[in-house]
């Protein structure tokens, strides 16, 4: 293992910590306002992108070089870091699609995503991260 790309990851990890666990505290919601729906879809957006960069510099630690985040997700997956592929691919996708769209309809279908689906995702990278 490389000490530098080491060293990298984990420093990585505690910012990918700090918005996981921001996330968690956001999910403990039952009900949102406009600006809190906002704020909750921010939360999983930063999340998502911390967790992905997170898996891509522990592979580079390990040797395994990736790039891009579909890439990640596959070799992540194949390592057995990641063991829901699909929901980490239609993560990807649709953290593309509400960066470029407001609905608010699409929102609150997101929000029962975030808390039934992703969220449970994300935590188990966190989990095998965070025991690394």
């Amino acid at each position: 293992m490389n000490t530098t790309n080491e060293i990298r990851w984990r420093q990585r990890f505690q910012n990918f910590e700090q918005s996981y666990l921001f996330l968690s505290k956001s999910l403990e919601t039952k009900s949102y306002n406009d600006l809190e729906i906002g704020g909750l879809i921010k939360a999983f957006e930063f999340t998502f992108e911390l967790a992905w960069k997170t898996v891509k510099d522990y592979l580079d630690a390990m040797g395994d070089t990736v790039k891009f985040p579909r890439e990640v997700i596959k070799e992540g997956f194949k390592s057995e870091l990641i063991e829901d592929r699909s929901t980490w691919i239609e993560m990807l996708d649709k953290r593309n699609e509400l960066s470029h769209t407001y609905d608010r309809c699409e929102f609150l279908k997101i929000i029962n995503l975030i808390r039934d689906k992703y969220f449970v995702a994300i935590t188990q990278v966190y989990i095998y991260l965070k025991n690394k």
